[in-house]
């Protein structure tokens, strides 16, 4: 990517590890994915004000200035969040999947909760579930490195969406703005995206067909093309 459209990076979303975004840093080349602590190694941000810390604090580290941060999810709170704090540091910001307000479903959090005690059944089987879509040898592998980091990440993750609101302070964000989301995602459905496209000044949004939840990794494609050309954009 040119110096011109910033660094981009991506941020994962709850429970999951850079490998996620496979499509994405094979795509851009000078692109790059992190892992949040707590997903795999180190203690995990107990909330997502943590995240931001974390996450300014590893870019810090790698030198990376005007940054694009794409975030899926738990990682588009951490995006928006970071555009209200540190925006200076931004380029522009990518939402993926998300929401100004992630409020969490307690059937989620108790099936977590059964899953860290040992009960692992229904939480494989909804994992399983929401990588329908996904090429059979990369939900595979993204499947297995699931299972060997256990769903205590997770379950951390989601109590961290569930206290996440910046319904109210959408309208401080000035920096451009792409809000990326599938037509089939019921976790932040369409009208979530509208809502930050809507209370985003100048917020570009983008409507993938056939995707749910994940639709970064079951249309690449499309997506990528939709980043690509919104970092034409930049200037």
């Amino acid at each position: 990517m040119s110096p011109a459209r910033g660094k981009l990076v991506f941020v994962h979303g709850s429970g999951a590890m850079k490998e996620v975004w496979h499509y994405q840093t094979k795509y851009f080349s000078d692109s790059h994915a992190l892992t949040l602590p707590g997903h795999g190694q180190g203690k995990p941000c107990t909330s997502v004000a943590a995240c931001v810390e974390w996450v300014r604090g590893y870019l810090a580290g790698k030198g990376y200035r005007d940054v694009v941060l794409a975030g899926h999810s738990l990682g588009g709170a951490i995006v928006l969040l970071y555009a209200l704090e540190y925006p200076e540091e931004l380029k522009a910001i990518i939402p993926v999947a998300t929401g100004a307000r992630l409020r969490v479903h307690p059937m989620y959090v108790q099936e977590l909760e059964e899953a860290v005690k040992g009960k692992l059944g229904p939480w494989q089987k909804r994992m399983e579930e929401r990588y329908a879509l996904v090429e059979p040898r990369l939900k595979e592998d993204l499947l297995r490195r699931h299972w060997k980091m256990g769903p205590a990440a997770q379950l951390n993750d989601l109590l961290c969406c569930d206290k996440f609101d910046v319904m109210a302070r959408l309208g401080e964000i000035k920096l451009p703005t792409l809000v990326l989301v599938g037509t089939e995602d019921t976790m932040t459905p369409v009208k979530y995206a509208d809502y930050l496209a809507r209370s985003i000044p100048g917020a570009r949004e983008v409507v993938i067909p056939g995707t749910t939840h994940h639709l970064f990794l079951e249309k690449p494609k499309e997506f990528n093309q939709a980043v690509e050309g919104f970092l034409a954009g930049l200037s």
